[in-house]
């Protein structure tokens, strides 16, 4: 039971440190730090020993507007306190694998392998959610002259599910 909790509280913890930059999946490099309890400095500069490692679909800078946005959203450090100087780097689901190899400890690869479940979840809940929407959508359809008790039944059921056609709450950036 002990255990159940504290994959919950893993999932939930890692969950909310993914986020949608540019259309992509992502996690920041701060966040990574804190997962592998290594500073964020020390992983940056091991991915940059490595850089032929993390081409730019694994790895990317985000930009001043990202980064700004990133501060307003989270309250970041600031620089003028000795906070961050340089712009924070993104690492997709790619990125995150890679990692392990450059990082080569035991902590990076139970880390490792928990994002990576956690990636294939959040992968199967969308699926599994963008296939019951079709399906209310279809049975919708079918009866378009359902009343307006019925049609109010659709447009809960689609609330308790939470698909939303919009992109991610959690979206940065712009899509280039």
């Amino acid at each position: 039971m002990k255990a159940e909790k504290s994959e919950v509280k893993d999932l939930t913890e890692i969950q909310n440190k993914i986020y949608t930059i540019r259309g992509i999946k992502v996690m920041i490099d701060k966040d990574l730090a804190e997962l592998y309890s290594v500073q964020t400095k020390v992983l940056n500069q091991t991915v940059k020993r490595n850089i032929e490692r993390f081409p730019e679909d694994f790895m990317f800078q985000l930009s001043d507007n990202e980064a700004e946005f990133l501060r307003s959203q989270f309250v970041t450090s600031n620089e003028s306190r000795g906070g961050r100087r340089y712009l924070p780097f993104a690492f997709t689901q790619n990125g995150i694998a890679m990692l392990s190899s450059v990082l080569m400890s035991k902590k990076a690869i139970e880390v490792n392998i928990r994002i990576m479940r956690i990636f294939t979840r959040t992968g199967e809940i969308l699926k599994n959610q963008t296939e019951i929407y079709k399906k209310i959508e279809q049975i919708e359809k079918q009866g378009q002259n359902n009343s307006a008790d019925i049609q109010s039944i659709f447009t809960a059921i689609k609330e308790i599910i939470g698909f939303t056609t919009e992109k991610s709450k959690k979206s940065i950036g712009f899509d280039q």
